[in-house]
C-alpha cells in the first residue's frame, strides 16, 4: 500500500499552496504525506468497513491546497484510491488477503463471497448455517 500512498502524494505535492512560505509548505507536505499513508493503512487493515476512502482523504487534506487546484487534487485522489481499492479487492478474491482467517463458503445475493467468519468447526457463518444442513443431506 506504500506505493499507492506515495503515488498519490507525488501527483499532488506540487499543487500544495504556492503562496505559503517555505517552512509552511514543508509542514503541509509532511501533513499531506502522513494523511495519504494513514488512509492507505486503514484501507489495507479494514477494507470492508472504510466507506468512501477517497472522500475521507480529500476532506482531510483539501485545506492544504488553493481552491484552484482542488479539482485536480480530488481527481488524483480518486484515481489513486480507486487503484488501491481494486488491488485490495483482487487480493481478497484470490484469497491472498485473508490474514489466515477462514471465511464462510456461501455467496451473497450479489454473487460475491460472504465475508463473515464461520462458526467454530463449521463451513458457514450464522446467517448461512442453513446451507450446511442442505449440503450434508445431499
Amino acid at each position: 500500500m506504500y506505493q499507492y500512498s506515495r503515488a498519490i502524494y507525488r501527483s499532488i505535492k506540487s499543487l500544495i499552496d504556492p503562496y505559503a512560505d517555505r517552512i509552511t509548505q514543508l509542514e503541509y507536505r509532511r501533513a499531506v504525506l502522513c494523511e495519504c499513508e494513514q488512509t492507505m493503512e486503514r484501507l489495507a487493515e479494514d477494507p470492508h468497513y472504510f466507506a468512501r476512502p477517497d472522500r475521507a482523504l480529500f476532506a482531510d487534506i483539501r485545506r492544504y491546497f488553493p481552491i484552484t487546484a482542488q479539482a485536480q487534487v480530488a481527481w488524483a485522489i480518486r484515481e489513486g484510491v480507486g487503484a488501491a481499492t481494486a488491488f485490495i479487492e483482487h487480493q481478497i478474491e484470490t484469497g491472498m488477503l485473508d490474514g489466515g482467517v477462514s471465511r464462510c463458503h456461501a455467496t451473497t445475493r450479489k454473487g460475491k463471497a460472504c465475508q463473515r467468519t464461520p462458526l467454530p468447526s463449521r463451513d458457514y457463518c450464522p446467517s448461512h448455517q442453513h446451507l450446511e444442513q442442505h449440503a450434508a443431506a445431499a
